[in-house]
């Protein structure tokens, strides 16, 4: 009896040994993941430090400046429509620095911040490596459009935000004025940090498909449950293109508005694909 349990027992540790060695490859496996993922950061960072001049004036600094795509178009449009105060003719606010070393910290965080954006697509590949072993061939076939899909709708997100959410931002808080006594002196940090919110938010936003897609290959998403919550949906979208607009154009509200609902209704369609599949797999189930 006490030989049974002694090697009972060395099987046991051989397990325990076997799971151990399992966990501390997983990790070194991990790491060479986040080691290439920091690297390929560290590369766009140094490119848009190449280009900061292009990055600094063009980029952060062009949602400030009138002759911003944006707000060109936003005139044409004022000027067809003969829409008074559609077109943006001032951004009442000064850019100061209050700190030592905020300037050279501006450009470290705003190569950072563009290293992450334009390496976004490659930071999912890398997540896909790492998630793919664990997947069976099902799994990895529903899934293997991922990181195209996810780096699209990301993208979109970004350019929406950044050309859209970022200048209607920036035109309504700077025209909010409570008194002539006050002058809008904004710090840098306080400006990029609200230009690479709302771009960077946006491209998250964009990605609500694909975790529509994920919660629903978990059972944890219905499309019935999504149709039944689209009235609340609505009015929540509603309620963030009112804070984010200028004006009480409903032309302006719906600009704004309209790629919300297209992504709520995207989501739903791609719930119920998801849905319905499962539902055949379990007729075929049953069936046979």
């Amino acid at each position: 009896m006490s030989n049974k349990k002694l090697i009972d027992a060395i099987k046991n540790k051989g397990k325990n040994l076997e799971a151990e060695m399992s966990f501390f490859e997983h990790l070194e496996v991990l790491r060479w993941h986040i080691i290439r993922a920091v690297i390929a950061v560290a590369v766009f960072a140094i490119l848009s430090f190449t280009f900061y001049d292009f990055v600094f004036n063009q980029i952060i600094m062009g949602p400030k400046n009138l002759d911003f795509w944006t707000y060109r178009m936003m005139c044409k449009v004022g000027d067809l429509l003969n829409l008074d105060g559609f077109c943006v003719e001032k951004i009442p606010f000064n850019i100061i620095n209050t700190e030592l070393a905020g300037q050279f910290m501006l450009q470290i965080n705003s190569c950072l911040l563009m290293a992450v954006a334009l390496g976004f697509p490659y930071l999912l590949f890398e997540v896909w490596l790492f998630v793919k072993p664990a997947l069976t061939d099902v799994e990895r076939r529903s899934a293997s459009g991922f990181v195209f899909y996810a780096s699209i709708l990301f993208a979109l997100g970004a350019l929406f935000g950044y050309y859209i959410v970022v200048p209607l931002s920036v035109n309504f808080l700077a025209n909010v004025s409570l008194s002539t006594e006050i002058t809008n002196q904004i710090t840098i940090d306080s400006y990029l940090s609200t230009i690479a919110t709302l771009t960077l938010g946006c491209g998250v936003i964009f990605l609500l498909p694909i975790l529509i897609f994920i919660l629903s290959k978990l059972g944890l998403m219905t499309p019935q449950f999504m149709r039944a919550s689209r009235r609340y949906a609505i009015v929540i979208i509603l309620i963030i293109a009112a804070i984010i607009t200028p004006t009480a154009d409903v032309i302006t509200l719906l600009t704004v508005s309209a790629p919300m609902f297209i992504l709520y209704e995207l989501s739903i369609s791609v719930s119920a694909n998801v849905h319905r599949k499962k539902q055949l797999k379990e007729k075929e189930f049953y069936t046979n």
